[in-house]
This record gives C-alpha cells, structure tokens and sequence, in this order.
C-alpha cells in the first residue's frame, strides 16, 4: 500500500528525521515515528484504561481455574517434586 505525502512541510520533516535516524528510507523513518509515538501515548494513558485492555486479553483467553497451584506447577517443571 503506497503512502503518497503531499504536504511539504510534513515531507521536509520526514527528511530530515531520516537524515538523524539515519533510517534507509522514509516509510522506516515513519514506521520508527510512528512506533515511538505510539509508545508515547500508550505510557501516557492512565492505569485504569491500560489494565483494562489487559484485562480484556485475559478474558479473551477463558477462565482461569481457581484450582491451579503455581507451585506445583512450576516444581514439575524443573522436576521438583
């Protein structure tokens, strides 16, 4: 998928952000932009909103079994037993 950018100004900037990342093309450039950008505001949102999306991919993964003994667990694989 082709990314066309038409504004001047936002093109001036992805040079010159390539020329200090020293990035081999824009599209890196942009990737490396917009992956730290998102960082930036994912650090920012607060606990409430961020452990809820965790909570979200927990529940998606199915009940857990109130029954599991970590301990346990964890002694048979190291054979611990």
């Amino acid at each position: 998928m082709a990314l066309f950018v038409r504004d001047e100004e936002v093109s001036a900037m992805t040079a010159e952000l390539q020329g200090l990342l020293k990035a081999s093309t824009k599209t890196e450039t942009l990737r490396l932009a917009l992956q730290h950008e998102l960082e930036r505001v994912r650090a920012a949102l607060p606990m409430r909103e961020r452990l809820a999306r965790a909570r979200a991919i927990a529940d998606s993964i199915g009940p857990s079994d109130p029954d599991f003994d970590q301990k346990a667990f964890s002694d048979d694989l190291w054979d611990e037993s």
